[in-house]
């Protein structure tokens, strides 16, 4: 499976997302600057990792999101391409429309990192497979802006299609229902807040980040009947 990590102006956690889902979970994985939109031609799925695209200016991830490359990215995932975005890469996410909400300041109003415990809502998704339902694991949160909101008509469509994909067992920064994570009515595009990259190997902490790009990755081939 090839994947494209892809690298805003800003960005600061492409090189965790290139080694887990690379060198650790085994894709064919690749740095994608944001202007190189062409390289995503031949990319089976869509990376987008935390940072602070263009200095979180306006607002987090939204000049990111008027750009090429997501006009690219958005085409991939009507074609039903997995498409994967972290702190940051959530943010863009719904900025550029391709997930419902917004994400706004902590409740605390200050910058938080540390390790939570969430809960697996929906484990049905390319990218949760290897889960068990309502199981707890252990993410890094790192962000100021982790503050899942919706209006209350977009809550209950998030409810009736279960794409609330991941939610805090502790809600640190105020999001709305303990939202962590979600995905689009698809299911191959998922948003979340957590750093599951940087939970794939036990030095880190947590091993429970690995099977998310794992769970891509057996998907991908399965749907595409390439051996492991």
């Amino acid at each position: 499976m090839k994947v494209a990590v892809i690298v805003f102006p800003g960005s600061n956690c492409d090189r965790d997302m290139h080694h887990a889902a690379g060198e650790i979970a085994g894709a064919e994985a690749s740095l994608v600057w944001y202007t190189d939109t062409h390289l995503l031609d031949d990319a089976d799925g869509i990376l987008i990792p935390g940072g602070f695209s263009y200095g979180d200016y306006l607002r987090s991830g939204s000049m990111a999101s008027t750009s090429d490359m997501m006009n690219k990215i958005r085409a991939h995932a009507e074609k039903g391409k997995p498409v994967l975005g972290i702190c940051n890469g959530f943010q863009v996410l719904t900025e550029a429309g391709l997930l419902p909400g917004a994400l706004m300041r902590n409740k605390n109003l200050s910058f938080m990192c540390h390790q939570e415990e969430l809960t697996v809502e929906d484990n049905e998704t390319v990218f949760t497979t290897l889960y068990d339902k309502n199981e707890v694991v252990r993410f890094p949160i790192a962000h100021g802006e982790g503050n899942y909101f919706c209006d209350e008509e977009t809550l209950q469509e998030l409810k009736d299609n279960n794409q609330i994909v991941f939610t805090y067992k502790n809600n640190p920064n105020g999001s709305v229902e303990d939202i962590a994570g979600i995905r689009n009515k698809a299911g191959n595009v998922l948003g979340m807040m957590p750093h599951p990259e940087r939970a794939v190997e036990a030095l880190l902490g947590s091993e429970d980040g690995l099977r998310l790009f794992q769970s891509m990755i057996m998907n991908w081939r399965s749907s595409n009947a390439v051996n492991a």
